[in-house]
């Protein structure tokens, strides 16, 4: 094994390395740092995300630098702003020792003021998002004629996020004879499109398979029904009180939906996504960094760049679309040589996609299970009695409260006392857990045991136990959403509310049984956004037909009722509103007395009754020939056609 010494490397940034415990290169850094000092041809390095690729190309860019030279002399282009940044302060810790060196960050989202005042002060090496640094080029702050090196850093998302064009401009703007690098964690297709376009001849490192996963990195999946993944996600962080994680969703609003919702259940978790400030992210990723929070919940786009140490599982919410996501995704954990936990979460029609990511990516997934209530019980008892165990006793601070708790349980033996501690400690968690069900499928064709242990969705709401609550689309819900509000309102668990109803100013929502009370008296003087929220038991539940509340509501039954109620809109059979019931019908009225496309018996008005039209129009109806009310055109004679 090599060191830092032979790899050609200059004293003042040998010394920066000994003094950030860099001792012994990684396998990209071995290979790509003595070919990139050397060669005058252009390189493209591949190797996995967490193995030091910044180190690679930024130790050789160091020593053909000039410090005493204050023009731009390497260009470094990434994808995100937190890339950006992570590239530049890595930079920076490398040149530490090598005086005069200046490196600016320039990204969306930060005070362009600012990083031009850095640019004019002198910069040898900048590092930049494409956009902001077509921006800069053309305010004329920047020369790039001068740039030596460019590197192109996750150059293949650069092209997903549509930098293509941006690309262009951007190296036109370098001289011909410059040096060129591409580092990615893939060989895609776009990686090898923007090798031949904008690349010379080229040499190319690869370290381990092309396209392979990290080998210090568990692939896992589980399998459950679609809408208990939110259920088994809370289990897997209730069951590792170590656990410190990233999770994957799809998108931006899934992102912030799902931070939202594990933050009402009681987890620290927060999100981060496109539609932040630079502000707002830099507030998340400082509390993520330092463990304030243990689950980020992040987009494939954002998550770019997100360098932090000992993150010990990464969470597919959503699998990605493509094997390359999946690979930047997963080298979020088991970064530096350290183990990690890549577990996707997912529905029985998305085993396939795992089968095609083994494939693609050459490496096996591991079936797992989703922690019962009873292993989740356990962990939660050992991870208490090891932070008991450790504490420290204030014995000065507590003396007071020490001696009365002595004298007071003098009398019970050590045997009774742990006994008495332990049921009055884990009474709430063994409590908790124990209505907890198996989420899990099983797979086998010869073994539904799992399957069984678990009542389904039928059996759980088979008493019709369903909530009517006055709120809908047109308050901006969703499922998702009320979920998410419920939830946070009456402090249940997600997995014991059912099937949803959203429709416009209302909802339905079957809840189990045992916790529909709790939930109901939950709602009692609630309001929404200062609305009152009304809730109450409908009838019908999940036995199937349109439900209704019990006091008239959804195409409801016979009363005075409410909306789509019994009389309220396409009411039950007296007192019809809009589409209302059998007598005295609103628009679109009953048989009876109907009002605008009225009953079909009596007394209707616009579009009437079958027996009595009023006005001048036929059997069906017309309007209402009142004095001052509407008199019919005369209807003008057809023309005869000439000819």
């Amino acid at each position: 094994m090599s060191s830092f010494e032979a790899l050609g490397l200059r004293a003042e940034t040998l010394k920066s390395l000994t003094d950030i415990g860099f001792t012994t290169p990684t396998p990209v850094q071995e290979q790509a740092i003595p070919l990139l000092l050397k060669t005058e041809k252009d390189v493209v390095a591949l190797a996995q995300t967490g193995t030091g690729k910044t180190a690679a190309f930024g130790l050789p860019m160091l020593e053909f630098l000039d410090p005493q030279d204050r023009t731009i002399q390497s260009l470094v282009l990434a994808p995100t702003r937190e890339l950006c940044v992570q590239i530049a302060k890595d930079l920076e810790r490398f040149s530490a020792n090598l005086k005069g060196t200046r490196i600016v960050a320039v990204y969306g989202g930060a005070s362009i003021r600012d990083q031009i005042r850095d640019i004019q002060r002198g910069a040898q090496i900048i590092v930049a998002t494409p956009g902001r640094l077509l921006d800069l080029i053309g305010r004329e702050v920047l020369d790039l004629t001068t740039v030596d090196v460019v590197v192109l850093d996750e150059a293949d998302e650069m092209l997903n996020m549509g930098f293509q064009e941006d690309l262009t401009e951007i190296l036109e703007k370098t001289p011909e004879d410059k040096k060129t690098w591409l580092f990615s964690a893939t060989m895609s297709g776009e990686v090898r499109r923007i090798a031949k376009r904008y690349m010379r001849e080229f040499e190319e490192v690869s370290v381990g398979p092309a396209n392979s996963a990290a080998a210090a990195i568990q692939h896992q999946y589980c399998v459950v029904h679609s809408k208990d993944r939110y259920a088994a996600l809370k289990r897997f962080v209730d069951a590792d009180p170590e656990l410190f994680g990233i999770v994957f969703c799809r998108t931006k609003h899934e992102t912030q939906d799902l931070a939202t919702a594990l933050v009402k259940d009681g987890y620290n978790a927060d999100a981060i996504h496109g539609d932040l400030s630079q502000a707002q992210r830099d507030h998340v990723m400082g509390r993520y960094r330092a463990r304030s929070i243990r689950m980020l919940i992040a987009t494939d786009v954002a998550a770019r760049g997100i360098d932090v140490k000992d993150v010990t599982h990464v969470f597919h919410f959503d699998l990605p679309g493509e094997a390359e996501n999946y690979t930047h995704r997963s080298g979020r954990t088991g970064r530096a040589g350290r183990a990690g936990i890549s577990l996707s979460i997912i529905g029985v029609r998305d085993v396939n996609k795992i089968r095609q990511l083994e494939r693609a990516l050459k490496t096996h997934f591991t079936y797992t299970r989703v922690p019962g209530g009873a292993e989740i019980g356990k962990q939660q008892v050992v991870a208490y009695m090891k932070r008991l165990k450790s504490v420290e006793v204030d014995s000065e601070g507590l003396e007071e409260l020490l001696s009365e708790a002595r004298a007071e349980l003098m009398s019970f033996s050590q045997e009774e006392l742990i006994d008495r501690f332990m049921s009055l400690a884990f009474n709430r968690i063994i409590e908790a857990q124990r209505s907890a069900f198996d989420l899990n499928i099983d797979m086998s064709r010869k073994d539904h045991s799992a399957r069984a242990e678990r009542p389904s969705s039928l059996e759980r709401f088979s008493t019709g136990r369903q909530m009517f609550i006055n709120l809908g689309t047109a308050d901006g819900f969703d499922k998702g959403k009320m979920l998410g509000y419920i939830c946070g309102i009456s402090g249940i668990s997600g997995e014991f509310i059912g099937r949803m109803l959203i429709k416009d100013v209302y909802s339905f929502v079957d809840i189990e049984p045992d916790h529909f009370e709790q939930v109901l008296n939950a709602f009692n003087n609630a309001n929404y956004k200062g609305r009152s929220v009304r809730v109450d038991a409908a009838a019908g539940g999940s036995k199937g037909g349109e439900p209704r509340p019990t006091g008239g509501g959804y195409r409801g039954g016979g009363g005075g009722g409410g909306y789509k109620g019994g009389g309220g809109y396409r009411g039950g059979s007296d007192r019809g509103g809009y589409q209302g019931g059998n007598d005295r019908g609103g628009y679109q009225g009953g048989n009876d007395r109907g009002g605008y496309q009225g009953g079909r018996q009596e007394q209707s008005s616009y579009r009437g009754n079958n027996d009595r039209p009023s006005g001048d129009r036929p059997a069906r109806g017309g309007f209402q020939k009142k004095e001052g009310f509407y008199e019919p055109k005369p209807k003008f004679p057809k023309r005869e056609r000439k000819g």
